[in-house]
């Protein structure tokens, strides 16, 4: 028979109560109640139930995790940061696939079913409204990689993508490139849109001349291979930026088969930093975006919202940095 909060009462000479307490984070009870508590625990073999702990506090320390692209190795990264950092708070993640669905209302009911005490959004990629949703139906939310702007109705934590491509320009422009390619992630990520901005109005002024933009169909190895068959029919592209380092790996294996040399013939620039960017056969220049520092950040974030549902709404934008490798002609 699995020992019970009642085993445990009777055995340390205290109440049901007192044993629930000891359990509790910030419940109040003597050190002496709780050290014979503990006591009588450790020589039951005790474990508190979380299901049982629930009923009690009102919270189930589920937050539920939003997600989708799963066939991209950054998510994988993303999700890993996620879980370890979340259950050394004490919480865990309910995942929640959103790999070809863009309606909220699906994600709110299954998450409501299991009591989530908040919500972390971990993609940018969905409608802007998506995470709002979450909001009007009174879930405390996070949007983590999502757009920034004056109007934003959840709390935002991410890097400035304008200011991301911005920095690739000049990183070309430095590198003296002249004619560039640009593959973007898909056209209607708010990541996307405003790295593209960016890009555009940097390369303007730095007088970067842009030969074409394609964008991908999603953030994948093949949607970066079939980008960089429509772009490599532009003659005189010297460099390309691509919307994150798996575009990126696809387009530049397509032109090695196309017998071309990287950096010699071609130069390529990433954003992310994924750990198989570093890799020998890639040493992919990239943009690196700080993903254990949002990680950290969104979680902080939704645990206080948990508590403190009315917090004004804020943005937290991370800076994003050049990670130097072999993809790129050395600066001029």
């Amino acid at each position: 028979m699995a020992v019970t909060i009642t085993d445990v009462a009777l055995k340390a000479g205290v109440s049901r109560s007192a044993v629930s307490r000891t359990f509790t984070d910030g419940a109040s009870v003597s050190a002496k109640t709780r050290a014979k508590v503990e006591k009588s625990a450790r020589e039951l073999g005790y474990r508190p139930s979380m299901i049982a702990r629930s009923l009690t506090t009102k919270r189930t320390k589920l937050i539920g995790l939003v997600a989708n692209n799963f066939q991209n190795p950054a998510f994988l990264e993303i999700f890993d940061h996620f879980t370890v950092e979340l259950q050394a708070r004490g919480f865990r993640p309910l995942l929640v696939n959103l790999t070809h669905e863009t309606n909220p209302e699906k994600s709110m009911q299954l998450l409501r079913q299991y009591s989530v005490d908040g919500v972390i959004i971990a993609t940018s990629t969905l409608p802007p409204d998506f995470a709002g949703s979450f909001r009007k139906a009174g879930i405390p939310v996070v949007h983590s990689f999502g757009k920034h702007h004056s109007a934003n109705e959840v709390h935002i934590i991410g890097i400035d993508n304008v200011r991301c491509g911005a920095l690739a320009a000049e990183t070309l422009f430095e590198r003296g490139y002249t004619l560039v390619g640009v593959i973007g992630g898909p056209e209607s990520a708010t990541s996307t849109q405003d790295r593209m901005n960016g890009f555009k109005r940097r390369a303007k002024s730095l007088g970067l001349k842009i030969a074409r933009i394609c964008y991908a169909a999603d953030y994948s190895y093949e949607a970066g291979r079939d980008a960089m068959q429509k772009l490599r029919a532009v003659l005189g592209v010297q460099a390309v930026f691509c919307g994150d380092d798996l575009i990126c790996m696809g387009a530049m294996d397509f032109v090695r088969e196309q017998g071309m040399q990287i950096p010699q013939d071609i130069g390529f620039l990433g954003v992310d930093d994924i750990s198989i960017a570093g890799w020998s056969a890639y040493n992919l220049t990239t943009i690196r975006q700080p993903f254990r520092d949002i990680i950290q950040s969104s979680i902080e974030l939704i645990i206080d919202l948990v508590e403190n549902p009315d917090r004004v709404i804020e943005s937290r934008l991370f800076a994003c940095a050049i990670v130097e490798r072999g993809s790129l002609r050395p600066k001029q």
